[in-house]
């Protein structure tokens, strides 16, 4: 590895290592790498990283895969099958931002194919970054002018076998349902709330009901 590659990582580690309580100099470090490397160089950066040690470095890691994964889909491959496994909860919090990068880069109506099957995946990492980085839903393009098809694909993972995916999903119709309260409550009228799974989501969803 070049010796100013190892300079630049170095230097990233210790700004990431820096930053304790949230995470807006850790996004803006990577818009930085984005905007001054080519993307494969800034590929390389995030590789390298991600396999660090410090959450803040695999944050910084994975907010730069985000920006990455609407032209390299080894990015957005990386998000779904490494990021996801990563066991710090701060970390699945970026990965949730980094998806919705993704969706707003591409456009939100070009990316439904691919929310669907993040939504689909076995793993609860992936459909929960999908549930909770695209909240509010219908605050998103194409959303907006669909609510009816955000509330559809949320309510299909109101019995997910993973609680904390059923709380996402229960908040996330919550908080279309402060615009949208006809629709999400004839959705909920649709639940079988004496499942045990599903009135969790349920008590959730109808808050504001």
């Amino acid at each position: 590895m070049p010796s100013s590659t190892v300079d630049t990582i170095e230097n990233l580690i210790r700004r990431a290592q820096q930053t304790k309580n949230g995470f807006v100099d850790i996004k803006q470090a990577a818009e930085e790498v984005v905007a001054s490397n080519a993307p494969k160089d800034s590929l390389r950066l995030a590789k390298a990283l991600f396999v660090l040690e410090g959450f803040q470095v695999r944050t910084l890691a994975t907010f730069i895969f985000g920006h990455l994964a609407a032209t390299s889909s080894e990015s957005l491959k990386i998000l779904r099958t490494r990021v996801s496994q990563d066991e710090d909860w701060r970390v699945q919090e970026i990965l949730a931002q980094a998806f919705d990068k993704y969706c707003a880069s591409i456009g939100y109506e070009q990316a439904l194919s691919v929310i669907m099957d993040w939504l689909a995946d076995s793993n609860p990492n992936v459909r929960r970054a999908v549930t909770e980085g695209l909240r509010i839903w219908t605050s998103r393009p194409y959303f907006r002018g669909h609510p009816d098809i955000a509330i559809k694909l949320l309510g299909q993972l109101r019995d997910d076998s993973s609680e904390y995916v059923r709380k996402s999903v229960g908040n996330a119709l919550r908080d279309i349902s402060k615009k949208h309260k006809a629709l999400v409550k004839a959705e909920l009228q649709q639940w079988d709330i004496s499942n045990k799974g599903v009135a969790q989501t349920y008590k959730l969803a109808s808050k504001f009901l």
